[in-house]
């Protein structure tokens, strides 16, 4: 990648901006879409066997650019009290697997017996993406009824729950003995960015769901039903709900985050260096911010904190337009983020970066093969004491600014629960357990207690290497690998204690769902959210029609 002047990580790792990004362009959902449809890919059922209660199994063949992949999915009866979205849940509506080539009667019969099952079950190295689903209980059985009688559903009912099915768990990369990320990667280019065999399989879930429906309606009344219309169908969107487990990615796959904000912050770069400011980037800007503002608008959730959040983007939103017509004829858009930098939230400065994205499809999309990084982080056991002080200084100075002497600053630990088998968070004043913390999310602390040991041994080995203070302090590896590694990226560690008292876990969650694509943020908690995917995104049934890639900010249909 060309270099580009770039934000400083003092401010873009900070973590109350990391949990203030929005989808953009290089999203993985957005990629996903520009290559299902450009390289038209033919996706059929090869098998469609529901009865009359949609239960029984479905299989799409999937002809993509390189290869053949099937995804198959289980639909099995689920009582109401049994529905659970946590991840201890043992049942669900739908169980879903992609698998690579064509599927044999025995092939799928082992899938039948192990798939439904999830992490019980076993699956080998055909297997990609092992997910399930339950319905929503406010809109299936809502708008299944109302194609029954020969209506469409209502869009006020819809924007307060956009999707059909939502899924509790979308496995990868090598879990319960599928197909490792390195296999996908070298093997089969048509998922070789990050996460988009899971996207994939998220896309694939949404059109089963509508399709579901569909059936189920002409099943109940075959003389009154009808099928969703297209604008419909593109509203609805797959359900989400995301918890404390995704948050240790973040923290256990440095060098892959450094690089996904290092593409995001060069396609910002090449927007504000290089993106014309003409009357039609203007006009389209401006279109872009309304239909963003009405997204918002939209977008109804419980959580206050949200709905003031999502208020003041659409104040906002409007508080640019009316600077944009005082100022057009600004030659570049470096005004319009300083001046937001000043002036508005940090939300919206992050929204505005996402806004002027979609402006230059030619100077951002080709960065979308570059999301990928080869993780290796490793000790240089050569480099001088007095270097490996010094760069802790330069990269780590918000580590060394915690003071570890206040109780506030060690007041969470993060621990796998042995019961739920995820990560928890417990007060550590308050709670048991601190004596399994997950030392992994201490960064700060131990990036602290390296840099303290290496002070006192420099006064009496100030000529020693890395190696030598190692054979003194040996459980000392781990950090200065970290530290080595990530000293030589261009955006390093998240830049925040996560043991702080006032951590923010959702910050992390909505980071990492930013890069996959989502939008219409549910906080439930301070450690959970609900969102939504897929929604506004083109249909299958719409491959190899003319593609406009302007479904970010999906609007309910009139």
């Amino acid at each position: 990648m060309t270099s580009y002047p770039l934000r400083d990580p003092c401010e873009v790792m900070q973590l109350e901006r990391l949990g203030a990004l929005h989808q953009f362009r290089l999203s993985f959902m957005r990629s996903l879409i520009r290559r299902l449809m450009h390289e038209q890919w033919e996706i059929e059922p090869s098998t469609f066997q529901l009865d009359d209660s949609g239960y029984g199994t479905v299989i799409y063949r999937v002809k993509a650019t390189n290869h053949v992949f099937s995804f198959v999915l289980f639909s099995n009866y689920l009582s109401d009290e049994d529905r659970n979205d946590r991840v201890i849940a043992s049942q669900w509506d739908l169980t879903m697997a992609l698998c690579i080539g064509d599927l044999d009667a025995q092939q799928v019969e082992q899938l039948r017996g192990n798939v439904p099952k999830q992490e019980a079950g076993r699956v080998d190295a055909n297997t990609i993406v092992l997910s399930r689903a339950n319905r929503s209980s406010r809109n299936f059985e809502y708008v299944v009824n109302e194609l029954a009688a020969g209506r469409q559903p209502c869009s006020d009912i819809l924007k307060d729950v956009g999707y059909l099915y939502r899924t509790t768990a979308v496995y990868g990369s090598g879990k319960f003995g599928m197909a490792d990320w390195g296999k996908i990667r070298s093997e089969y280019p048509d998922f070789a960015r990050p996460f988009a065999a899971e996207m994939f399989t998220c896309y694939m879930l949404r059109h089963f769901s509508v399709e579901q429906a569909e059936h189920l309606a002409k099943v109940r009344s075959p003389k009154t039903a009808v099928s969703m219309n297209t604008d419909v169908r593109r509203y609805i969107g797959i359900g989400n709900a995301t918890g404390l487990g995704m948050a240790p990615y973040l923290i256990r796959h440095p060098q892959l985050i450094s690089q996904w904000i290092t593409v995001r912050e060069t396609a910002i770069a090449r927007v504000l260096s290089e993106g014309q400011v003409t009357a039609e980037h203007l006009q389209t800007l401006g279109i872009l911010a309304n239909k963003a503002r009405q997204h918002y608008l939209e977008t109804t959730v419980p959580d206050e904190s949200q709905t003031q959040r999502n208020h003041t983007l659409v104040d906002e939103l409007a508080a640019m337009q009316r600077w944009l017509e005082q100022h057009t004829q600004i030659t570049g858009w470096d005004k319009l983020t300083a001046h937001a930098k000043q002036h508005w939230h940090i939300e919206t400065q992050e929204l505005i970066h996402s806004l002027l994205m979609e402006l230059y499809p030619d100077l951002v999309d080709e960065l979308e093969d570059s999301m990928c990084a080869e993780e290796c982080p490793d000790t240089t056991p050569q480099m001088p004491l007095g270097d490996l002080k010094q760069l802790i200084e330069a990269r780590y100075a918000w580590a060394l600014d915690v003071d570890f002497e206040e109780p506030d600053a060690l007041y969470l630990f993060w621990y796998r629960s042995e019961e739920k088998m995820e990560p928890r968070i417990g007060e550590r004043f308050s709670e048991e357990g601190a004596d399994r913390e997950m030392p992994l999310l201490t960064i700060a602390r131990s990036v602290r207690q390296c840099y303290d040991l290496l002070c006192k041994d420099l006064q009496q080995h100030p000529n020693d290497d890395v190696v030598h203070f190692l054979m003194r302090e040996p459980e000392m590896k781990g950090i200065i690998a970290r530290v080595q590694t990530m000293g030589q990226e261009c955006y390093g560690d998240i830049q925040a204690n996560l043991a702080d008292r006032e951590t923010l876990p959702i910050q992390l969650l909505r980071c990492k769902l930013s890069f996959f694509g989502v939008s219409k943020f549910d906080p439930k908690s301070k450690f959970w959210v609900r969102n939504t995917m897929f929604q506004g995104a083109p249909l299958l049934t719409q491959i190899g029609e003319p593609f406009f890639d302007d479904w970010i900010f999906p609007l309910a249909p009139e």
